[in-house]
């Protein structure tokens, strides 16, 4: 793989261009969570979604690993794709972590891609049917063991970084102020 400036611009453009997919596991791990945790969580929009993909890849240092993990999930198949369960959860948790920023949000974008990841069963989207080794509409190799680990890395990430949470929205208590 190599990664130039065109290859960021061109998969910040197909991660934009995810946004039904993304933006509805989004809104469903929110609901869920809400649920879990007895709180109301804000939906995200397709707007806010693709102002917040735009914001990551503005960023050189991190829209080139967001890219570059961007492709490899795309690509990454795995001959009876169990054998290859580890390199797709690690690469989609690091995705997910990256996309998030700093600690503590990456944590939490790693923990929210496995609950997102256990509700995302192969490509979410519809796929044409392609003969080996060509690549669907949306750019994958159809049926690939990384598809729904990018998309559950995408939802994650971004869930984490976006507002809606109430608890991001106050100031912490831990903060202390320089005397």
């Amino acid at each position: 793989m190599r990664v130039t400036p065109e290859t960021v611009r061109a998969e910040r453009d197909w991660v934009r261009d995810r946004a039904p997919v993304v933006v509805s596991l989004i809104n469903d791990a929110r609901d869920r969570l809400g649920r879990l945790f007895e709180t109301e969580v804000d939906s995200v929009t397709v707007e806010a979604y693709r102002g917040e993909v735009d914001t990551v890849f503005a960023d050189g240092e991190v829209s080139v690993n967001v890219a570059g993990l961007v492709g490899i999930l795309r690509d990454l198949d795995v001959a009876d794709d169990y054998p290859g369960f580890v390199v797709d959860e690690v690469l989609g948790r690091e995705l997910a972590a990256t996309i998030a920023g700093g600690r503590p949000l990456s944590l939490l974008a790693q923990a929210t891609f496995h609950f997102v990841d256990v509700h995302v069963d192969g490509d979410v989207s519809e796929r044409v049917d392609t003969q080996d080794g060509e690549r669907a509409d949306d750019g994958r190799v159809p049926g690939s063991a990384g598809a729904d680990d990018l998309d559950a890395a995408l939802a994650a990430g971004f869930q984490t970084r976006l507002p809606g949470w109430d608890w991001r929205k106050r100031e912490s208590p831990f903060g202390v102020a320089r005397d």
